[in-house]
């Protein structure tokens, strides 16, 4: 199989146990710098070129897109995709995913439980959209903000319009969710690729924080996923249209609930955490649907 791995940082550890995986199990690799490359887009067919040189006969591409190139990243994934080469998570799964709002609304759609959570654009509507949410705590969350960037906790209404109507003074999408207070501070990343969940683990957020992600203090521990909470995981990405996701559960007291999905899960942590080659199962995946036409 033949491989491109979409990413700006070829050190990276997530891009370099791709790289690693991919090689062990004899597979071709190349790391693209995705602001790199450039395309030509016409009816009789399609053209990727990089650093002066053209980019055909790839079986598969991984994307990992940071947040701040999601727009020209996701046109080169998609570029690729035109040329008939396959990708786990397509660019628009990846578009679905990085859109809280549009997100929660295709999850709840289909019956995925998550903490309520409302939306609204006039300042003059404040405080009916937060009696629609109902009293404090309330989460505060930038629209397309990752891993725990653009998070914030209000205990008081008058600290929720506050933080609500400065967010609309400086032209932010945001949405504002329910307060789960049970998860007191943890939840569960199960990761998911294809239709299996290959590894879990339990973050808990530092004291004095609400927010587990590892980057801000975070501690993991490995524990296993229950049966319903690995059946909502791979349906939330199954929803998406992501082949391989990081979704974020809170086991609430009416059940698990989603967080988010995240579209370019990190391995560092999970592989170190729960002892299993993350990497190895995404490239298995890979060279599954490549051989078998996408």
């Amino acid at each position: 199989m033949k491989l491109a791995i979409l990413s700006r940082n070829s050190k990276l550890y997530s891009t370099r146990r791709l790289v690693e995986a991919a090689r062990q199990r004899g597979h071709t690799v190349r790391v693209l710098d995705p602001l790199r490359c450039y395309m030509r887009i016409a009816s009789s067919g399609f053209q990727l070129h990089y650093k002066g040189r053209s980019l055909a006969g790839y079986d598969a591409v991984i994307p990992r897109i940071g947040a701040s190139i999601t727009r020209y990243g996701t046109a080169v994934l998609r570029q690729f995709e035109l040329m008939g080469t396959y990708s786990p998570n397509p660019s628009d799964a990846i578009l679905r995913a990085r859109d809280k709002l549009r997100a929660h609304q295709l999850l709840a759609a289909q019956g995925i439980d998550l903490p309520v959570t409302v939306f609204g654009d006039n300042p003059d509507d404040t405080s009916d959209l937060l009696s629609m949410l109902g009293p404090p705590p309330h989460v505060i969350k930038l629209n397309e903000g990752a891993q725990g960037a653009g998070v914030m906790l209000t205990e008081k209404p008058s600290a929720s319009r506050s933080v609500v109507e400065a967010l609309r003074g400086l032209y932010a999408s945001f949405v504002v969710q329910e307060f789960i207070g049970e998860a007191d501070g943890a939840d569960l990343r199960c990761f998911v690729v294809g239709d299996e969940v290959v590894a879990s683990m339990r973050r808990q957020a530092p004291e004095g924080d609400f927010r587990s992600n590892l980057h801000r203090g975070g501690t993991a521990l490995h524990v296993a996923a229950t049966d319903e909470e690995r059946v909502v995981a791979i349906r939330a990405a199954r929803v998406l249209g992501l082949g391989v996701a990081g979704v974020d559960l809170i086991r609430a007291k009416r059940g698990p609930l989603v967080l988010e999905v995240n579209s370019t899960p990190g391995l560092e942590g999970i592989e170190a955490v729960c002892g299993v080659d993350v990497a190895g199962r995404i490239v298995e995946h890979l060279a599954t649907h490549a051989e078998q036409g996408n």
